[in-house]
């Protein structure tokens, strides 16, 4: 791994952190949570943190996350192991409570900050793009009209990229209505994941 690399990532994670870009516009106040390594193989892409995350700091640090887990059939260890993981969402803050569930991630992260982060992740061998935000900015015209359909036709976007819906117990209804999505994608998703993080376990050797 480049050195200078390393630490231009370290340095552009400084000043994200810093962001104060729109701070009158969130109820608790700015706390960018973003978390990536040089070397990192899977990046997760989501919506925004919710209240419980912007209070600990801790990436997918809710039910979400655990569902989220269980999904790429890993353990917490080696979820917040930023040498496999890069955690990015679309808004870095959490943007407060909507009228339904909280309020969509602000732009202004992806517009200020997405692009100088992917340019210093070279080593990224899949994305998940989990909700509606992700899918739009990083599948623009080639996702479906529905996030239903988006995700039923993983395989067009595959190896790549694998949109996901939301893991949060508010869709538990939509799993259930979908049984092909743990039969067919996660399954897939798993055995991705899987291959991943075994290469990476080969150069470690």
């Amino acid at each position: 791994m480049d050195k200078h690399q390393c630490s231009s990532l370290d340095a552009l994670l400084t000043e994200v952190r810093a962001c104060r870009a729109c701070e009158q516009h969130l109820p608790l106040g700015p706390r960018p949570i973003v978390r990536a390594a040089a070397q990192a193989r899977i990046l997760i892409v989501g919506q925004a943190p919710g209240a419980r995350v912007h209070v600990s700091g801790i990436p997918w640090d809710d039910a979400s996350g655990d569902r989220l887990r269980t999904w790429l059939g890993i353990d917490l260890a080696s979820f917040h192991d930023e040498s496999l993981f890069a955690i990015i969402p679309m808004g870095f803050c959490y943007p407060g409570r909507g009228t339904s569930g909280d309020k969509a991630p602000r732009r202004e992260c992806a517009q200020m900050w997405l692009d100088s982060l992917l340019e210093q992740l070279p080593e990224i061998q899949l994305t998940l793009l989990i909700g509606q935000y992700a899918q739009h900015h990083f599948l623009g015209a080639n996702r479906r009209p529905s996030l239903t359909e988006t995700v039923r036709a993983w395989q067009e976007y595959a190896p790549t990229f694998i949109p996901l819906p939301h893991p949060s117990p508010r869709n538990q209804g939509w799993f259930q209505r979908h049984p092909w999505f743990e039969n067919e994608v996660l399954t897939m998703l798993r055995g991705r994941v899987k291959s991943i993080l075994a290469q990476d376990q080969r150069l470690a050797n």
